[in-house]
């Protein structure tokens, strides 16, 4: 299966994603169905991959005994035992981030974390240049910033498509390679940024980099064919469809491709297939500046969210009503869904003010759909523009899962009523197996 967010992130991944590893999932691999069609078996999930983003990522898990973690590299299933993490090429690895997620992971009780990740040679590094870079980039736009979470991520991206010695994974296997990729780096940012935070030296970040090469495994191509045949697999995605690179509301977006694209050439690749489950909210939200339309103060005053507030990078958590208008688009660029799995649900149901946006009031008239077509970050920009500008036309929300099948035409599979794998249900196509007794 693989897990994508259809909105501006922060939807639930994490949360579907531990459920999905608690108690099964569509099978992933050769031969495996990929549309929903009538009841599928549920496997025993045995890995989680992940295939966009990096450490930006902050997808929140809450087990059964009250333990939580923000997941931005490890898969949202490490606190299941035994369930594996693999990092795609298309992840952009964070060595130093990782270490410290794997040492509050072991806080909470998870002690094997790093023993059952393995990393593709071929994913990029972001680095503490990269870091630097993207904050003092971001610092200088002053009030038109674009929104960040300040770790790098976008830099660590446009590097690589300038300079063909990015460093990647594999390069930690080299430490004579891997100094004089982490030098060029170190050089380009105090050349480009002069003025900006201290760094490390090369050396040194070299020396980490290695380091951690010694304690993960870093596996080669075809690694992951061999995990999809020895196990079922959830894909887990970052960020949201509506931040995507070539798809979202530019410049307010991502250097990273959020739908289901990657995960689909990797499968593709190993001779596979999985089911596409799109994850939603019941109601609206957006971290950071860039067009929401249905953004309601009142409704950002009246449900904060515990595991999300304003940072110093990202802005403000803002919330809003749902909107089927940016959903429709969401789906129509990422190419449908099998199944949505809609998260929040308590919320929605203890607000009887909560309302659903079908159409927008736009350049004078009333646009049910948004233009969709191939890349093209000018026609983004101008999309993005008329957004700032639109107004929503509400209707009462009803019964919200009512209300988003019929608006977006897709079956809602998973509802979620709290932040554990206990508050979930399952609904339609999936008969979920009682994994205890395996």
């Amino acid at each position: 299966m693989i897990v994508v967010d259809l909105g501006y992130g922060d939807a639930g991944k994490g949360t579907v994603v531990d459920h999905l590893c608690r108690t099964g999932a569509p099978p992933a691999g050769p031969g495996s169905p990929a549309p929903l069609r009538g009841r599928l078996p549920m496997e025993k999930v045995t890995a989680v991959v992940r295939f966009n983003g990096g450490a930006q990522a902050a997808h929140n898990v809450v087990a059964p005994d009250g333990r939580h973690h923000t997941f931005a590299q490890f898969g949202s299933g490490t606190f299941v035992p035994g369930v594996r993490t693999h990092l795609s090429r298309f992840m952009l690895v964070d060595p130093l981030a990782l270490a410290a997620e794997a040492d509050h992971l072991r806080a909470v009780g998870v002690p094997d974390a790093l023993d059952r990740l393995t990393v593709d040679r071929d994913a990029l590094l972001t680095t503490p240049y990269h870091r630097a870079a993207n904050r003092a980039r971001e610092s200088a736009r002053g009030a038109a910033r674009h929104g960040s979470c300040g770790m790098g991520i976008g830099e660590t991206a446009s590097y690589a498509l300038e300079h063909g010695d990015a460093p990647r994974a594999g390069d930690c296997l080299s430490p004579a390679r891997l100094r004089r990729r982490l030098a060029a780096v170190r050089d380009w940012y105090l050349a480009a940024f002069p003025g900006g935070e201290d760094v490390p030296d090369a050396g040194a970040c070299a020396d980490a980099f290695t380091a951690f090469a010694e304690r993960v495994r870093i596996v080669g191509p075809g690694h992951l064919r061999a995990l999809l045949r020895s196990g079922n697999v959830v894909f887990e995605g970052a960020q949201g469809v509506l931040l995507d690179e070539w798809h979202g509301f530019h410049p307010y977006t991502t250097w990273s491709t959020t739908t289901f694209a990657n995960a689909e050439t990797l499968l593709a690749e190993a001779g596979a297939s999985a089911t596409r489950l799109g994850v939603l909210r019941a109601y609206a939200t957006r971290h950071g500046p860039g067009p929401f339309v249905t953004e309601d103060p009142a409704l950002t005053a009246d449900l904060p969210d515990p595991h999300n507030g304003t940072g110093r990078w990202q802005g403000a958590f803002r919330v809003g009503h749902l909107d089927a208008v940016a959903l429709r688009y969401a789906l129509e660029v990422a190419g449908g869904v099998d199944g949505l799995a809609v998260t929040h649900l308590d919320v929605a149901g203890a607000r009887p003010d909560l309302r659903v946006c079908r159409s927008y009031e736009m350049d004078g008239e009333r646009v049910g759909r948004l233009e969709t077509g191939p890349p093209d970050l000018d026609r983004q920009a101008a999309l993005t523009r008329r957004l700032l500008a639109a107004r929503p036309v509400y209707a009462p929300l009803g019964d919200p899962v009512d209300t988003i099948e019929g608006a977006l035409g897709a079956p809602v599979v998973l509802r979620s009523y709290g932040p554990t794998s206990a508050d979930k249900r399952a609904d339609h196509f999936w008969t979920p197996i009682d994994l205890s007794v395996r």
